[in-house]
């Protein structure tokens, strides 16, 4: 009967534990709407896109970037090798679009294993502006993208950063990728920052350049192997904060394999350990599968029916995860549910990979994270 009790007692803690988390990531987060531009003189962005390859997608994300609504702002794509075939959309975009200023910077700079830092340096060294996006290539901004950044600057902040929202998915596996970036990772970064414990995340990150380069400037982010991670630990050590934008920009994924999702959030996963293996050691307790095991061997305990209280564990996991996703526009679907069970079933086995050394690949650059963060180096990619 004790055994009953702490199963149940654990069990309900969890799921409600994850209905909080829900409900504080409702209260961060809004809808999409248009922002207006603020009243008064904007100032200047330098937005600095790191590229690599051509993905389904680049003709939307590029002619996004060039579409902004700010009045001043130039744009600086990096690329680390001239033969990469992304070079040539680049350049017709730029001529596309002559009234935005753009470069095309070529180059490699070597500061560290993170291949996606090293060719962010020079386009932070070029850039002309006092404030300073780093942006994904496979950011589908809005028109009101520079205004949704600056309108989550405060004065106590260091860094405004967007999650990833995963929009457009084909087929089954890409809704699966949905579930992990949407109503998982968004939302546990969002309930995070209610509580005081803003994380930055690299898909969007908004700086302002004189205080970063005050505190040994992009080459500074080389401290950690994830350069976002390194962000969050610079931008707390100098008292400040990081802030999320209240509505986050989406990231159209198409079509996806398991291979692909198991890939990325493996990686995702050891870098989050040897980042913060504080934060990543709970992580096993944030899916379904730990309270639905509990909730089971408490009900064969008691006698109960199994599968009711299966049931009833997986609705009160989903269905405000479902709510969440329908309230804030995000991508909704009749086989959502099943894509977050699919989700829960992987979450252990790569909570258990996180803890373990090895290689990965990072978009054709291979690299040995080891199981601590002192062990990190790179590798020649096969790739």
């Amino acid at each position: 009967m004790e055994l009953t009790l702490i199963a149940t007692s654990l069990s309900t803690a969890l799921i409600l534990s994850n209905a909080a988390s829900i409900a504080l990531a409702a209260s961060r987060l809004k809808r999409r709407t248009t922002i207006a531009r603020p009243a008064g003189k904007l100032p200047p962005v330098s937005i600095v896109v790191p590229s690599r390859g051509v993905e389904p997608f680049t003709h939307e994300t590029l002619e996004r970037a060039f579409s902004l609504d700010w009045p001043r702002y130039e744009l600086i794509f990096c690329v680390a090798h001239a033969d990469d075939p992304v070079v040539g959309l680049i350049r017709q975009a730029i001529a596309h679009f002559p009234e935005v200023p753009a470069r095309l910077l070529i180059g490699d700079d070597r500061v560290s294993a993170n291949p996606k830092l090293n060719n962010c340096v020079k386009g932070w060294e070029a850039a002309r502006h006092n404030w300073v996006v780093l942006a994904d290539s496979n950011v589908l901004m809005p028109r009101d993208y520079i205004q949704h950044l600056i309108a989550a600057w405060r004065p106590n902040t260091g860094l405004v950063c967007s999650t990833p929202i995963g929009s457009r998915p084909d087929g089954f596996w890409a809704e699966v990728e949905c579930a992990f970036l949407n109503t998982l990772q968004a939302r546990w970064q969002y309930a995070g920052e209610a509580l005081g414990l803003g994380f930055a995340q690299g898909k969007s990150m908004l700086w302002n350049k004189p205080m970063l380069d005050a505190n040994g400037g992009i080459r500074a982010l080389a401290a950690e192997i994830a350069e976002d991670a390194a962000a969050t630990k610079l931008v707390n050590g100098v008292g400040l904060r990081v802030n999320l934008v209240a509505s986050p920009f989406e990231q159209p994924l198409g079509r996806r394999t398991l291979g692909e999702i198991w890939s990325r959030q493996a990686r995702w996963a050891r870098l989050r350990r040897v980042t913060f293996p504080l934060f990543f050691a709970p992580e096993i307790l944030t899916g379904a599968g730990v309270p639905l095991v509990l909730a089971l061997g408490a009900a064969a305990s008691a006698g109960f029916s199994l599968p009711l209280t299966a049931v009833a564990v997986l609705a009160a996991f989903y269905l405000p995860e479902c709510a969440l996703a329908w309230s804030k526009g995000w991508y909704l679907s009749p086989r959502m549910v099943a894509a977050m069970i699919v989700r829960d079933l992987m979450l252990p086995a790569m909570w258990a990979r996180g803890w373990l050394g090895g290689a990965v690949d990072w978009r054709g650059n291979a690299m040995t994270i080891g199981t601590k963060a002192a062990e990190l180096e790179e590798t020649p990619s096969r790739a």
